[in-house]
């Protein structure tokens, strides 16, 4: 289960409202003073870039990216907006608006007051433009589909902490809610830690950039269900994905393609997992800890993408549960389009390890015995005792 994207008829695009996409850098720049004059009253106004991200937590350069991206589904539409002075929102007052609501967190209200504007506007805005992300951004998030990326992917895996012929790290995070007394089905949504929530899963690359994702499980899953409700699991399963080039690690012995995750989820072909247990031997006590050196990249990137897009990262009060994750794709694309657009935003983000306070590792006992004997042969071969 994921953000399900139902079909969209073309509309006819307001010739007038189009704007030439060599155009937006400066466009931005005036619109950008007029702008800080016009929040005068919520917040002091500066034009230095540093205010400017902090507002909107991108630089100029990635928002001037973002309006063209969602330029014409957004204004194609003949729904117009506007501030309670009566002043049509062009489309970097809409994209403002709405990358201020997913990036601070604030409510409907707080977002309407800073922008001078109602908080049905705030609403309707935002869903346009998570609609036109979704829409115009989704190759921003996507498998590595040459082998010239995959095997880049591999290279800075292994130059981690030595995992050879891996290919992501998977992860879940938990997005939070507080659903109403009245809602009939608010057992559906309470997980293992009595909040009510909605799962995030997410496979990494060692960039920190999302290359699959899957939302919309309710909290009541583990992680083991979620993963195996994916198509990645059947996918893979099927040997259609991770089925590249196999490493020989020894004569007779090859290693397939895998991606590494945490305890709470099954040992696999494709997905190798830490040993559990304490009092390792030495040799599988090393290959735990190159694992979690590996998989944290997983960590950083869930830590990041709530740090960055706080729609996401506290309680959201009522949210409703079917567009929910096309907000969450949508704030995965924009943590994607960051990183691709080399953003130096990023260079100021304190980086964390912590998505999801409060909630321990699950343990899954499920272990294909393939994959464990395949494990045992690569922790012997990391600490150099497999012989040939």
């Amino acid at each position: 289960m994921g953000p399900i994207r139902g079909s969209k008829k073309k509309r006819k695009i307001d010739n007038e409202n189009v704007l030439v996409c060599g155009s937006f850098e400066e466009g931005c720049a005036d619109w950008w003073e007029q702008f800080c004059k016009q929040i005068a009253g919520s917040v002091s106004p500066s034009k230095s870039p540093d205010h400017f991200e902090s507002v909107f937590k991108v630089s100029r350069k990635t928002f001037n990216y973002i309006c063209s991206l969602v330029n014409e589904p957004m204004m194609a539409k003949a729904t117009s907006f506007a501030f309670l002075n009566g002043k049509s929102m062009s489309l970097y007052d809409q994209v403002a608006l709405a990358l201020r609501r997913l990036s601070s967190g604030d409510s409907l209200t707080g977002v309407a007051n800073y922008f001078g504007t109602s908080h049905i506007t705030v609403s309707h805005v935002t869903w346009r433009f998570v609609e036109a992300i979704e829409e115009r951004g989704l190759h921003h998030l996507q498998w590595p589909s040459t082998d010239y990326e995959i095997t880049q992917i591999k290279s800075k895996f292994e130059n981690i902490r030595g995992l050879p012929n891996c290919c992501g790290a998977i992860d879940t995070t938990h997005i939070m809610m507080l659903l109403a007394v009245t809602d009939k089905n608010n057992n559906a949504w309470l997980d293992r830690m009595d909040n009510h929530s909605m799962i995030l899963q997410v496979i990494v690359d060692p960039d920190m950039r999302f290359r699959d994702v899957v939302t919309g499980w309710p909290g009541t899953l583990d992680d083991a269900s979620v993963l195996q409700k994916s198509s990645l699991f059947d996918r893979s399963e099927k040997g259609e994905r991770l089925n590249g080039k196999k490493l020989k690690l020894t004569e007779g012995t090859e290693l397939q393609e895998y991606i590494v995750g945490d305890s709470s989820f099954p040992l696999l072909p494709w997905l190798i997992t830490p040993y559990q247990g304490q009092d390792l031997p030495e040799t599988k006590s090393e290959f735990n800890k190159r694992h979690l050196a590996t998989r944290l990249v997983a960590h950083r990137a869930l830590a990041r993408l709530k740090d960055v897009w706080r729609i996401i990262h506290g309680v959201m009060w009522r949210p409703d549960k079917n567009r929910l994750p096309r907000v969450i794709l949508a704030c995965c694309i924009l943590h994607n389009i960051v990183i691709d657009m080399k953003d130096d935003v990023l260079d100021e983000l304190i980086l964390t390890h912590q998505h999801d306070p409060g909630y321990r590792s699950e343990v899954c006992d499920m272990a294909d015995k393939n994959a464990s004997i395949s494990r045992d042969k690569l922790a012997l071969y990391l600490s150099g005792r497999l012989a040939a």
